[in-house]
């Protein structure tokens, strides 16, 4: 294990030789005879891990080191050595950054080289937070978004500017496309960060059973009520809650949930007692809520509770030039999880995937995208581990094909249209089969060959 590096700085050579010399054993030591010289190695040397400066040098002293040091480096540690007596510049030095300080002349080596190691432990932990406060921030907030494009950067200063209040946010997009990223870097970005979140997928809910999800019950409260149950409302006070899919919750449920919102208090199933809950609404749908409320099958009270501050996701065919990026985030996602070694995609498989209308959306794309990484023998990705699913639809000058093309004139719809039917006919109509090779949800391939069908 490599030693930690520090840094001694101190006009007085022989001081700063003999310290170099005794700590030696267990650091790394770097010397300077003055703050100028000390500031440039603490620039060059980011693996720094300690400064011990005097106080007194020519031109700046040790506290004004130690102010520079630590805004170069925060996690620097810094010990300043003083005369006896001067204890109002230990004072001053701790306030700018100084872990500790040291009064010379010293006499106890024992003593000054255990309160090194002390500030080289404190110096360690502090770095190791810095590592894994980036590890969350990766994973969070709008790093978990990718994409460039106008339409993706909006949805990113809404997130932003929303993060920051407390009001009920309505995220809106078709299937596939992250509405769930969005609640979750609300919730990331916001005061409530700390607390819980809670997510609550609303079409697997029956209209019997939703009630009690959001809410809970008290013991006996209906049959098989054999304790009492903790609804989500209560589950995320002090956090945020999301309700994905919010147009499958029946009228009846509706009510209890506009009271909800607007007395932020709840009971549950089977008691009386009004109980408060501290809670963030985030909903999604993939549907026009509007037409909902217009044809009676929402509320509209409701409708104007959840739509205070209204998020579109853009589809993925809307966006084609955030594909390339996309899939250059999937590559590596998939290339470390499955060591094949994936590096990369050539022109012509990034032009066909960029021509596909991708009725999934993001979620189709990664899934296509894991699969020619788990398929692939390594090295750059071609045409050839394009899925057959993707380059039969496309025309002859995205998918190399010299057989006809694919008339060029029809219309991404009509392209969506003719993907999905010709995948369901390759499963033998099983939906279930089809929805995952589209990396679409079941309950969307339903609602679009609905819509074919009373078209």
């Amino acid at each position: 294990m490599a030693k930690p590096k520090i840094l001694i700085a101190d006009d007085e050579k022989p001081t700063r030789d003999a310290m170099a010399r005794i700590l030696s054993t267990s650091c790394e030591c770097l010397t300077a005879p003055d703050a100028e010289l000390a500031m440039k190695l603490v620039n060059e040397h980011p693996d720094l891990a300690l400064l011990l400066t005097d106080y007194k040098m020519p031109g700046e002293n040790g506290v004004s080191l130690i102010k520079r040091a630590k805004a170069a480096n925060p996690s620097l540690a810094c010990i300043l050595i003083t005369a006896f007596g001067e204890i109002e510049l230990a004072v001053e030095a701790m306030k700018e950054g100084a872990d500790d300080f040291i009064t010379k002349p010293i006499t106890d080596l024992a003593q000054m080289e255990q309160r090194v190691k002390k500030a080289l432990e404190k110096h360690a932990l502090s770095r190791k937070v810095a590592e894994l406060q980036q590890k969350v921030d990766e994973q969070s907030g709008i790093e978990t978004f990718t994409g460039k494009s106008p339409a993706m950067e909006k949805v990113y200063r809404l997130i932003r500017q929303a993060a920051k209040a407390n009001a009920n946010v309505l995220v809106e997009g078709p299937s596939g496309t992250g509405k769930e990223l969005v609640a979750k870097a609300l919730h990331d970005l916001s005061p409530r960060a700390s607390g819980p979140f809670v997510a609550v997928e609303c079409a697997a809910l029956s209209p019997t059973l939703i009630e009690s999800e959001l809410f809970g019950h008290e013991k006996g409260a209906f049959t098989g009520a054999d304790r009492t149950k903790v609804g989500k409302f209560e589950a995320a006070s002090g956090g945020t809650l999301f309700l994905d899919e919010i147009t499958e919750i029946d009228l009846a449920t509706q009510v209890k949930l506009l009271r909800a919102l607007e007395s932020r208090t709840i009971q549950r199933v089977g008691g009386n007692e009004d109980i408060r809950v501290d809670f963030r609404l985030v909903a999604a749908t993939n549907r026009d809520l509007a037409a909902y409320v217009r044809e009676g099958k929402f509320r509209e009270d409701l409708y104007y509770r959840l739509n205070v501050i209204d998020i579109h996701l853009p589809a993925l065919k809307d966006r084609p030039g955030d594909i390339a990026l996309l899939v250059s985030r999937f590559i590596k996602e998939f290339s470390a999880a499955n060591g094949n070694n994936v590096t990369g995609i050539d022109a012509k498989a990034i032009k066909a995937l960029e021509d596909y209308p991708w009725p999934g959306n993001v979620r189709q794309l990664r899934n296509v995208v894991e699969k020619m990484c788990v398929l692939s023998a390594g090295g750059k990705l071609t045409l050839d581990d394009v899925p057959v699913e993707i380059t039969s639809t496309l025309p002859a000058t995205s998918s190399g094909n010299a057989a006809t093309p694919v008339a060029t004139q029809a219309t991404l719809a009509e392209t969506e249209k003719d993907t999905i039917l010709r995948v369901l006919a390759e499963c033998g109509n099983n939906k279930s089969q089809a929805a995952i090779k589209l990396g679409i949800s079941r309950r969307t391939l339903h609602r679009k060959l609905n819509e074919w069908r009373s078209a």
